[in-house]
C-alpha cells in the first residue's frame, strides 16, 4: 500500500488557511499558527510590492521613451494615457507603502534599462539616450510633462 500523503490546510485551500490564520492571530492562539507558511507569505507580500514598483516604472519609462523620441503623433494620446495611468498607480503604491521610496532610485535605474532594451527592440530606428534624461525624483517623475506640447 502506498504511503498516505497528508496535505496541510495551506496546501489544500489557501483562502481557508488565510482565514484560519487571521482568526488564530486575532484570538492570540499563537501555538496553533502555521508560522513557517505565514512568514513565507509575509515575505512574499514585500516582494510583490517591490515587483509592482519595478513593473509600473518600466511601463512608465517605456511609454515616456516612445512619446518623447518617436515621431508618431497618431500614438501620442495612447502613450500619454498610459503614462498618466502608471503615475496614478505609482502614487497609490507609494501612499500604501512609503518605504518603497528607499528603493525608488535603484528601481528607476533598472526600469530605465529594461524599458530602453524593449523600446530599442520594438523600434530599432529610435534615437534616445542610454541614460535616463528625466528627473527621477518621485514628485517630478510622477507629475512633469516630458514632451513639448507644441509637438502635438
Amino acid at each position: 500500500m502506498p504511503p498516505v500523503i497528508t496535505l496541510s490546510l495551506y496546501e489544500q485551500d489557501f483562502v481557508r488557511w488565510t482565514e484560519q490564520t487571521a482568526k488564530q492571530l486575532k484570538s492570540r492562539a499563537f501555538d496553533a499558527v502555521d508560522w513557517d507558511n505565514l512568514i513565507e507569505e509575509v515575505e512574499a507580500l514585500g516582494r510583490s510590492e517591490r515587483r509592482e514598483l519595478q513593473s509600473r516604472l518600466l511601463v512608465l519609462f517605456e511609454h515616456a521613451l516612445k512619446r518623447v523620441y518617436l515621431p508618431l503623433p497618431q500614438e501620442f494620446n495612447g502613450w500619454e494615457r498610459t503614462i498618466r495611468g502608471q503615475r496614478i498607480q505609482l502614487e497609490l503604491l507609494l501612499g500604501d507603502s512609503p518605504s518603497l521610496k528607499t528603493r525608488w532610485e535603484p528601481a528607476c535605474d533598472r526600469a530605465w534599462s529594461l524599458a530602453l532594451k524593449k523600446v530599442r527592440g520594438d523600434y530599432p530606428q529610435i534615437i534616445c539616450p542610454d541614460h535616463c534624461p528625466f528627473d527621477i525624483e518621485p514628485d517630478v517623475l510622477l507629475n512633469q510633462v516630458f514632451w513639448s506640447v507644441e509637438s502635438e
